[in-house]
C-alpha cells in the first residue's frame, strides 16, 4: 500500500480555482456565482441543483460545467468528471483551466501518461505555475520516472520556496527513491512552514527508522490542541503521535491516538466488510474446477508477471526486495492496472464464466501492455506487489496462467494491528477499525484457501515468521517456486538500490528485523474486537480452519 504519496489533493486544488474564480465571476448568471460560492465552501448539496439547472438552460456554458466536473471529482467520481471536462474543451480547446482540472483528473484515474500530455500543454500556457508544477512531478513518480520528478521538484522550490505541500511532495519522492536524510530534511522544512501539516508529521513517523523529540511530540500535541485545523491534519497527528509515543513503550496512550486517529478516519469513508464478504462470496462461487478445467490453455502465457498479493503489511515489501534482488527479476511497484480491468466488466465477478479464449487472451495482453511502461530493463520477469490484487486472484489464473503468485503471510494479529496503526494515503478502507481489518483478513484467507483446493500449487505462500527464522531456506524455496537459480544477493536484498514507494521503504533497506512479529503483544489488551473478527482463522494460524 502507498502510505507516502506525492501530494495532490483533488478538493484542495480544487478549491484555490475555485476561489480564483470568484475574483472574475462578475460577468456570470447569478445562479453560476452561488454554486461557485458553494463549492468553494465545499456545500456540494447546494451547488449540485444549482448548476443542473443552469446546465439546462444553457448546455453550452463551459464555465458550468468545468464547475460540474469539479463537483463529480470531489465525490470521486472522475469518469463522470473526465467526460465533462472533455465535453468543455471540445467547446473551448483554450480552456486551460479545464486542461488543468483534466490532468488532475487522469491522474486520480491512475493514468498518469495521459495526465502528462495535458500538463504538456498546461504548461505551456501557464508557465511558471507551481501547482502545475506538482501534478506533473506526482505523475512522474507514477510511471517510475524518479529523477526527472525530482528535477522537477527542485526547479520549483527554487523558485516557491514556501510552499509546505510541494516540500512535504518533495520528501515523498526522496524517501521513495532511498535519499531518507535529504527526505527528512523536505518534511522538516514543510513543518517549519506550517507546524500543523498533519501529513507531514505522519510522514516523518512513516519512515519507521525516524524518532521523535519531546519537542516534537510537544509541537504535535500542541497543534492537535488547536480547535481550527482540519481533520486531515488531525487524523494524521493522531497517528503520528501515536508512533512516536509507542516507540517510548507507552502503548496505552499511544493506543489512545491511534484509537481516535481511525475513528476519525473511518468516519469519512463509507467501507462495507459486508460488501467485501459478499464479493467473496461470489467469487468463490464463481471459481469452480470446471472453470478452470474449461479454461485450460486459454489466456495469454507470457510468464513475465509476478504478483506479490494478500494483506497488506505483511512482508510483501520484503518479498519483493528479495526478489527484485535476482538478476532475472524487475521490481516496480504497486500497480493499478489488474483492478482497472476487473472494473471494465459490468457483472463482475460472475462474469469470469462466459468469457471466451479471445476475450481472456487480450485481457492478459492489455495488462502487459498497460504495466510496460513500469518496466525500465530488459529482466524477463517483473513484480506488481498491489496487495488488493488478492481479490482478483482468479482473474489472474484465466488470463495470466503462467504469472507467478506469491501470498506473504503473516500472524493474523500482528497483521492486522499493523494495518490499524498504519494510515494510508487511499485504498484501504478496511483498516480504520479492528473489527473491520479482521473480517477483511479472515474473507482473504477464505478465498486464498478456496484456490488452494481448486488450483493447488498455484500459489507460493511465505510466511512471515518463517522468513524471519529461516531466511536461505525461503528465499531458495521461492526462487524455486519462480523458476529461478539462488542468487547471493537475495539475502543481501537490503543493499539492493531500486525505488520503494511503500511503507516498508525504509525497513527492507535494513536487514531483517524481528520486530514485525511481536510488536502487537503489548496492545494486546485492546485486542478483543479483533480477535472475535478473526475467529478460528486466528487459532489455526499458520494453517486454515478446514470450515473455510
Amino acid at each position: 500500500m502507498i502510505a507516502a504519496r506525492h501530494h495532490v489533493s483533488a478538493a484542495r486544488m480544487a478549491s484555490v480555482t475555485t476561489r480564483s474564480w470568484l475574483e472574475r465571476l462578475g460577468k456570470y448568471h447569478p445562479r453560476l456565482i452561488e454554486a461557485a460560492v458553494a463549492l468553494n465552501a465545499n456545500d456540494l448539496p447546494r451547488a449540485e441543483p444549482l448548476l443542473r439547472a443552469h446546465l439546462k438552460d444553457d448546455p453550452f456554458d463551459v464555465a458550468a460545467i468545468r464547475m460540474f466536473a469539479e463537483l463529480a471529482g470531489r465525490i470521486g467520481r472522475y469518469k463522470d468528471a473526465e467526460n465533462l471536462l472533455r465535453r468543455a474543451l471540445d467547446l473551448s480547446p483554450a480552456f486551460t483551466a479545464a486542461r488543468a482540472n483534466l490532468a488532475l483528473v487522469l491522474y486520480r484515474l491512475n493514468r498518469p501518461e495521459e495526465a502528462l500530455e495535458q500538463l504538456a500543454q498546461v504548461s505551456q500556457e501557464e508557465p511558471g505555475n507551481s501547482g502545475h508544477a506538482n501534478l506533473q512531478a506526482a505523475a512522474l513518480g507514477r510511471i517510475g520516472e524518479f529523477e526527472e520528478a525530482l528535477g522537477l521538484y527542485e526547479a520549483v522550490l527554487k523558485q516557491a520556496t514556501r510552499q509546505p505541500r510541494i516540500w512535504m511532495s518533495y520528501g515523498h519522492m526522496l524517501k521513495t527513491v532511498g535519499r531518507a536524510d535529504e527526505g527528512v530534511t523536505a518534511y522538516r522544512k514543510a513543518i517549519e512552514l506550517m507546524p500543523e501539516l498533519g501529513e507531514a508529521w505522519w510522514s516523518l513517523a512513516n519512515l519507521k527508522t525516524a524518532r521523535f523529540s519531546e519537542a516534537d511530540i510537544a509541537a504535535m500535541e500542541g497543534a492537535l490542541a488547536r480547535g481550527n485545523i482540519a481533520d486531515e491534519d488531525r487524523f494524521h497527528l493522531d497517528f503520528a503521535l501515536g508512533k512516536a509515543l509507542e516507540d517510548r513503550g507507552m502503548a496505552e496512550a499511544a493506543f489512545a491516538h491511534y484509537a481516535k486517529g481511525n475513528a476519525l478516519r473511518r468516519e469519512a469513508l463509507d467501507y462495507d466488510p459486508d460488501e467485501t464478504t459478499r464479493f467473496v462470496d461470489r467469487m468463490i462461487a464463481v471459481a469452480t474446477p470446471e472453470l478452470f478445467e474449461a479454461a485450460a490453455g486459454l489466456g495469454c502465457d507470457a510468464p513475465d508477471p509476478v504478483f506479490v498479493l494478500g494483506m497488506p503489511r505483511a512482508g510483501s515489501t520484503l518479498v519483493e526486495q528479495i526478489l527484485s534482488s535476482h538478476s532475472q527479476i524487475e521490481g516496480t511497484s504497486e500497480l493499478p492496472d489488474l483492478p482497472v480491468l476487473a472494473r471494465r466488466a459490468p457483472n463482475y465477478p460472475a462474469d469470469l464464466t462466459g468469457m471466451t479464449g479471445d476475450q481472456l487472451f487480450s485481457l492478459g495482453e492489455e495488462y502487459l501492455g498497460r504495466t510496460r511502461i513500469q518496466r525500465k530493463s530488459d529482466k524477463p520477469l517483473f513484480i506488481d506487489k498491489l496487495p488488493n490484487n488478492w481479490v482478483h486472484v482468479v482473474l489472474i489464473r484465466l488470463i495470466l496462467p503462467n504469472a507467478k503468485i506469491i501470498d506473504p503471510r503473516r500472524h493474523p494479529l500482528g497483521c492486522c494491528f499493523s494495518n490499524f496503526k498504519q494510515h494510508f494515503a487511499r485504498g484501504q478502507g478496511f483498516s480504520y477499525a479492528l473489527e473491520d481489518v479482521g473480517r477483511y483478513y479472515r474473507d482473504y484467507v477464505r478465498l486464498m484457501a478456496h484456490l488452494d483446493r481448486v488450483q493447488p500449487g498455484a500459489v507460493h505462500r511465505v510466511t512471515y515468521e518463517d522468513m524471519v527464522d529461516h531466511t536461505e531456506r525461503e528465499v531458495r524455496a521461492l526462487l524455486g517456486y519462480c523458476g529461478l537459480p539462488f542468487e547471493p544477493a537475495c539475502l543481501e536484498f537490503h543493499k539492493t538500490e531500486r525505488a520503494v514507494r511503500t511503507a516498508s521503504s525504509e525497513q527492507v533497506r535494513q536487514p531483517i528485523f524481528r520486530e514485525g512479529t511481536e510488536g502487537w503483544k503489548k496492545f494486546d489488551a485492546h485486542l478483543g474486537p479483533l480477535r472475535t473478527a478473526l475467529g478460528d482463522v486466528l487459532d489455526c494460524y499458520p494453517g486454515v480452519p478446514k470450515s473455510l
